[in-house]
């Protein structure tokens, strides 16, 4: 079952049709957490997940993507409103659908990595790690960049 939620000109979609993956690529390519992001992994990434498209009128102008199993765990990510619609609440209204779907209720645990959103995150009950120690990760932060001769 697909979501849709209209406000003014603006409305937020999971049908995975109306996504525009050329919009999407383009975001991500220069954001600060996937700089360099081929499309193709975009092109995997997008199916496998359950995203929440932001569109003004036909054009995508956000996302917010969730990977999860739909009963325990999720993981936020590539969150964005493009710079010509920020400053319009969007950004919220784009969590409030995320954390209202039927597929991320009851979960035991929901995360996010932000270098700079915290204050909107904190608005929907994330916090910082409880038990920092406790986590692990494999990160590889240049496995997008071109490797140079």
């Amino acid at each position: 079952m697909f979501e849709r939620f209209p406000r003014g000109e603006y409305s937020i979609s999971t049908d995975p049709t109306r996504l525009d993956v050329d919009a999407i690529h383009s975001y991500l390519v220069r954001a600060y957490w996937c700089e360099g992001i081929p499309r193709q992994t975009l092109e995997r990434a997008i199916p496998n997940s359950l995203c929440f498209g932001l569109f003004h009128g036909k054009d995508q102008v956000g996302l917010a993507r969730v990977i999860t199993d739909s009963a325990t765990y999720a993981y936020l990510c590539d969150v964005y409103v493009l710079e010509d619609h920020r400053g319009k609440g969007l950004g919220k209204w784009l969590m409030e659908c995320v954390m209202a779907h039927p597929a991320l209720q009851g979960l035991r645990r929901f995360s996010l990595a932000t270098r700079d959103a915290h204050g909107l995150y904190h608005q929907f009950g994330f916090r910082e790690l409880s038990k920092p120690e406790s986590q692990m990760e494999i990160l590889l932060p240049e496995i997008y960049r071109k490797p140079t001769r």
